[in-house]
């Protein structure tokens, strides 16, 4: 940036003036992204009642949003939802999906781990910077015992345990590949979380996830505990209920769930080798991203079409909650792979091919 110097004896007044600007400017792709005004509705804990806003009152194109829901069933869409300032603009279900059924979140449910996480913590229960064999025991991997002994649990919350990225959470699966922190790689191994909460709460889970989170905002749901998966399944509201606490960093109308401080450093990059990623939410608009199955460092933002500052919890099958704070917005997408041929998470195709007909309706 160039800035027109002054004549001369106004030299020092100018820098007077600019030094405290000057200062408080950083590297825009390392910033939290702001967080929402206040005033914005939370839906009551119980019941189904939740307020609505006409979109012809946001001043947004009623003429795109046939398109969009043409291309959401395309993409074989279950359910789709927008909530601005809380309140629902739009809901929409598809083949025959309902209000009440319940759908799979897949990997977008890592964030309710990372969020029950941060509650143990501020609980007293635990420490992310405490190692993982302190809840767990030594021989939790196969890995050599100094080399275990590296691993805390803010490696496993930021996919850097340096473990195989194995789907198999046993000490058998889980062998050494480099030393925690030095590596990203997107794993399985993140369910160790689960089991350090539970050993830390002396109850399972669910048990501490329910009471804690679930029940304080009036989600609807329930954890299938697989040989190889641990996914959470609910229905779409309650899906949009968690990414309203997520669009105000943790906190339920007057109730701060999770710590503030611990929420905004999951929607902040973990570590360096991938800055699109937090405590197992993606982030926008950083220089960079990785993506599971690979090492390869791919330049530029992880969905270009969307706005810089989101957010997102996102799952195999395209399971998605887009947070955008700059927009007061949080939007959820639940259904089946939108490409059949590649179920996985994908390099954004159907996400920048979805905020580009979301674009169309809200610009």
């Amino acid at each position: 940036m160039e800035i027109a110097v002054p004549r001369m004896k106004y030299a020092k007044c100018f820098l007077i003036l600019l030094l405290p600007i000057l200062m408080g400017c950083s590297n825009e792709d390392d910033r939290t992204p702001p967080a929402p005004e206040d005033g914005v509705y939370f839906p009551p804990i119980s019941g189904s009642g939740w307020e609505t806003t006409e979109l012809s009152s946001l001043g947004w194109n009623e003429e795109a949003v046939q398109p969009l829901k043409d291309f959401l069933l395309e993409k074989n869409t279950k359910s789709f939802l927008i909530l601005v300032n809380g309140r629902i603009v739009m809901e929409e279900y598809f083949d025959g999906h309902t209000p009440e059924a319940t759908w799979q979140w897949n990997s977008a449910g890592k964030t309710l781990t990372s969020a029950t996480t941060g509650i143990a913590q501020q609980n007293g229960l635990l420490n992310i910077d405490d190692h993982v064999a302190q809840y767990l025991g030594d021989g939790w991997t196969s890995a050599p015992p100094e080399k275990e002994a590296l691993i805390t649990l803010f490696h496993l919350l930021s996919m850097t345990s340096g473990l195989e990225d194995a789907n198999l959470v046993t000490p058998a699966a889980l062998t050494y590949v480099a030393d925690a922190g030095s590596r990203w790689s997107y794993s399985n191994v993140f369910q160790k979380l689960m089991d350090v909460v539970a050993a830390s709460a002396n109850q399972s889970f669910e048990a501490y996830f329910n009471a804690t989170l679930k029940d304080k905002i009036g989600m609807d749901g329930f954890w299938n505990n697989g040989l190889i998966f641990r996914i959470y399944h609910s229905n779409t509201r309650s899906m949009a209920r968690f990414g309203l606490l997520a669009l105000h960093r943790g906190k339920w109308d007057t109730e701060q769930i999770i710590d503030q401080s611990f929420f905004e450093a999951g929607i902040s990059p973990s570590q360096s080798i991938n800055p699109s990623y937090g405590y197992f939410w993606w982030l926008n608009g950083k220089p960079s991203f990785m993506v599971p199955g690979g090492q390869t460092v791919f330049p530029g933002s992880l969905i270009p079409n969307a706005p810089a500052d989101m957010y997102a919890a996102m799952g195999a099958e395209d399971q998605r909650i887009y947070v955008v704070p700059g927009k007061n917005m949080v939007v959820v997408r639940m259904g089946r792979s939108s490409d059949p041929g590649n179920p996985s998470f994908a390099l954004s195709g159907f996400d920048n091919a979805l905020w580009q007909k979301i674009n169309a309706v809200i610009d």
